[in-house]
């Protein structure tokens, strides 16, 4: 069972008194509060760790954010807009489904081993196990999960209509293969796991990707 620190499950759920407009940056100060639940998790990380990160009060905190669960929520968006090693989208570029799932898997590890922020994926393995009064939080981050998983499904899809992928392959089977790929590339950046280490285990997924790859459109 999990022990919420400082009363934290009183304080995401009770009203808060707005303040003053707050006298910060808010993209700093989301980022600090980012780092911190990446770091630490959504039940690890208390109020005192959040404030202490982000420079701020108590009292300005909630009324910036409301709650402790609001908070989060801003912070998971936020790492979803955060810059990538390359940029764009590679789901959405015209090429074929390998190499999209090639651009999106290698972005993720470089994303995962990078220095300058903490290991792994914020959302791919969040709150996995929570807290009773967490539960919705654990709920909203698997919803984010389901979106991925229905993303990765629709590529393979897309690439099955395109004629780059064999009509017979199991778009969702795959989809969630490609997902378990990113959710252990997650915990084993977080153990110490390389760029290159991770590069190579993506070298295996994509070999499984590519039996169902029609080579008369590989590399469109």
């Amino acid at each position: 069972m999990t022990i919420v620190k400082n009363n934290e499950a009183a304080e995401n759920s009770a009203p808060r008194k707005r303040g003053r407009p707050p006298a910060f940056d808010r993209e700093t100060v989301l980022a600090a509060a980012r780092d911190t639940f990446w770091k630490h998790g959504y039940d690890g990380s208390s109020i005192a760790d959040l404030t202490a990160a982000m420079g701020i009060t108590p009292q300005s905190l909630y009324a910036a954010f409301n709650s402790k669960a609001d908070l989060y929520r801003e912070t998971l968006e936020q790492y979803r807009r955060m810059p990538r090693p390359e940029p764009g989208n590679p789901f959405q570029e015209k090429v074929d489904t390998v190499t999209a799932f090639e651009r999106f898997l290698t972005n993720s590890a470089r994303i995962f081993t990078a220095p300058e922020h903490p290991k792994g994926c914020m959302i791919s393995t969040a709150v996995l196990n929570c807290a009773e009064e967490n539960e919705p939080i654990a709920h909203h981050v698997a919803s984010m999960r389901l979106q991925t998983l229905d993303i990765f499904t629709a590529r393979i899809e897309r690439g099955i209509a395109e004629g780059d992928m064999r009509p017979d392959a199991d778009a969702r089977s795959l989809a969630r293969f490609l997902g378990a790929i990113v959710q252990g590339m997650s915990v084993q950046a977080r153990d110490g796991a390389t760029t290159d280490e991770l590069l190579a285990l993506i070298a295996h997924g994509l070999s499984e990707l590519r039996k169902y790859q029609l080579a008369t459109t590989a590399g469109l």
